[in-house]
């Protein structure tokens, strides 16, 4: 093989390669931070509904609190049992006191944050009446974060009416997943 040749092999493979990743990039949405954080679930099941609820979501949570409560009311009602609602300290003590409460550390820039929310949210009516799930802001809460360990975004963890860890894990599916795994 004359030099030419291998040089024109060599050149051949490297681009292939470079389109092999920018073509795994691409399938994933640009989503570098799930790579990065081992999160390798396909993302083909997001739809634009999802898309565009998240980027309402997270415009209406820059703005303060009156969004928040915005949010608040559209996912469920106000601080009951059986409910899907934004996380605040004070609703882990209020819930934790009629039943059990989960964590869901949700990130608005997730594909399986989203489609995690969407089922529950679709859902809704079938939380159990003892469970509050408080989906908590990945990028904001650090503290808690700290305080469980949550290294990851989509991690869920049961805590008790005090805030003690019960349980924690990652990667739930849908709702019905979130209901076998809570103690």
């Amino acid at each position: 093989m004359n030099k030419s040749t291998k040089g024109n092999t060599t050149t051949i493979g490297l681009v292939i390669l470079v389109l092999i990743i920018i073509g795994f990039f691409a399938l994933r949405g640009g989503d570098t931070e799930g790579v990065m954080e081992g999160n390798m679930e396909n993302e083909s099941h997001m739809t634009d509904d999802m898309m565009e609820e998240d980027s309402m979501t997270e415009g209406d949570s820059m703005m303060g609190g009156e969004a928040m409560e915005k949010e608040d009311s559209m996912m469920g009602e106000t601080m009951s049992t059986g409910s899907y609602e934004v996380y605040s300290p004070e609703k882990v003590a209020l819930a934790a006191t009629e039943g059990d409460v989960v964590l869901f550390f949700h990130a608005t820039w997730c594909p399986t944050c989203r489609a995690l929310n969407s089922d529950i949210e679709k859902n809704i009516s079938s939380i159990p009446k003892d469970l509050t799930i408080l989906k908590t802001d990945y990028d904001t809460y650090t503290d808690l974060k700290k305080k469980y360990g949550i290294t990851v975004q989509h991690t869920l963890v049961q805590v008790d009416k005090d805030g003690n860890l019960i349980k924690k894990w990652s990667g739930s599916p849908s709702l019905n997943d979130i209901i076998s795994k809570v103690i």
